[in-house]
């Protein structure tokens, strides 16, 4: 086999093979052998037909073209590795010439992966959020949890902000109850603002047994988007009654025995969270900064089937959980379709770009991922996409995405250290030092490059 490579543009490339005839017995035998068992020919027993009598009945073209199918992955593959390149998606193959007994020449077009120089990036610097833990975020962090342990209790008053009604609602439109209008039993905390627009002021002052009516825009079902007049039944008011802040507070919300030390544990966990938050800032605004840094050519088959993924992703998954549409999507966002469009292009360039720099810098800096480093990783993708850590694994390897999750946790490391070379100071002007063998710095790298990457609902 003879090949020979020529560069159309940074990103592609056409193959020229030429490949002797001899070279494709092999093919030309298993050929013959499928042919053999998928025809019958009266006289000779199923398998058995000599390759003559098959040339005779079924034809020479018949062979040659199942002999090429088989045969042109093969030496493709062969001259990708002998050209030493590393292709993106599937070439445009073109037979150019077969001469049967003599010669099968073709070539093959494909986008590959960019030649890229990696500069200094010690030079980055960047500025992100500095740490800080104040009482008040100490106190609220101590009412979410406090709220958490709320108990409630039926009450004979008028309902007012904070209680919990129990309501029946039924809903008309032009003077029609809707058949999907009516509902009963349902629980309402005033104030919320997660059921209807009206629905406090029509309920608050009003006791068990009270009824009201107003008028509201429905935020779905068959009458989406229209102005409804709603019957609201109030059939039971209950208050929230807030347990009181003290030692058996702590003991019963937590295993600590005083509200102090509850408070102590509080502020540590708060600390943790703001921290590994400024870990995450500092890897956005690094990676930002070295995609400015670095000059990438874009391949643009590569990008088109990027976008389409990401937007089938959107509209299939995400959207279709949330029983969204794309239209009512952008209605909701205020965005037309060409700036939807725009958007996407543009994530989906930053993807790219992310993975090809990221992957550059693993190979100049050598970077490897443990078997820690890959079951750590594992665990966190199989909590986040609802499976267990054993399916999840079954699946990535039935799936043949071992590598991909190499990769991930790679791309992670390999940012993580351009984080730990860059400098990065907080809004103070101090100073922060994030180190790449830290779990949580290296985590938050991950999440980052998963993030810009879009596998992150993968």
């Amino acid at each position: 086999m003879k090949s020979a490579v020529e560069t159309l543009n940074p990103t592609r490339v056409r193959l020229t093979v030429e490949v002797p005839f001899e070279e494709l017995k092999a093919s030309l035998d298993a050929a013959y052998k499928k042919i053999n068992q998928q025809v019958t020919v009266k006289g000779f027993r199923q398998g058995k037909i000599p390759a003559r009598v098959i040339d005779q009945r079924f034809g020479r073209g018949a062979v040659l073209e199942e002999a090429v199918n088989d045969a042109l992955p093969k030496f493709y593959t062969e001259a990708i590795n002998e050209a030493e390149l590393n292709p993106l998606g599937q070439p445009e193959v073109d037979i150019t010439e077969l001469k049967d007994g003599e010669l099968l020449a073709f070539t093959a077009e494909v986008d590959i992966r960019p030649t890229l120089e990696i500069p200094d990036y010690s030079g980055i610097e960047v500025t992100v959020d500095s740490v800080e833990v104040t009482d008040e975020d100490i106190e609220k962090s101590i009412e979410q949890l406090r709220d958490r342990f709320a108990t409630t209790a039926p009450v004979e008053r008028a309902a007012a902000e904070g209680d919990i009604v129990t309501v029946d609602l039924e809903a008309k439109v032009d003077g029609e109850v809707l058949e999907d209008g009516v509902a009963k039993g349902v629980d309402y905390t005033i104030g919320s603002g997660q059921l209807l627009d009206g629905i406090d002021e029509a309920v608050t002052g009003l006791e068990a047994g009270g009824t009201a009516t107003f008028t509201s825009e429905l935020k779905g079902g068959s009458a989406e988007g229209k102005e409804a007049e709603v019957k609201v039944d109030v059939t039971a008011v209950k208050s929230r009654e807030l347990p009181e802040l003290d030692d058996d507070f702590a003991q019963l919300a937590s295993e600590f025995d005083t509200l102090e030390e509850l408070r102590a544990d509080s502020r540590k966990r708060l600390e943790r969270m703001k921290k590994f938050d400024q870990a995450t800032q500092a890897q956005e605004k690094v990676l930002d900064e070295l995609i400015k840094l670095v000059e990438v050519p874009m391949p643009e088959k590569l990008l088109e089937d990027e976008v389409n993924t990401r937007k089938h992703n959107l509209e299939h998954h995400q959207l279709g959980q949330m029983g969204l549409d794309l239209a009512k999507y952008l209605e909701i966002q205020g965005k037309s379709a060409e700036e939807f469009d725009a958007e996407l292009k543009e994530q989906a360039e930053k993807g790219i770009k992310t993975q090809f720099i990221l992957d550059e810098i693993v190979n100049k800096e050598k970077v490897s991922v443990g078997q820690d480093e890959l079951t750590e990783h594992l665990m966190r993708r199989a909590q986040s996409s609802g499976m267990s850590p054993d399916q999840f694994a079954q699946a990535v390897v039935e799936g043949g995405q071992v590598p991909m999750l190499v990769g991930e946790v790679a791309r992670g490391k390999a940012l993580a250290t351009v984080v730990e070379a860059a400098t990065v100071k907080d809004a103070s002007g101090e100073v922060i030092s994030l180190d790449d063998e830290d779990e949580e710095t290296a985590e938050a790298a991950t999440e980052v490059v998963e993030a810009a990457e879009g596998t992150t609902e993968a």
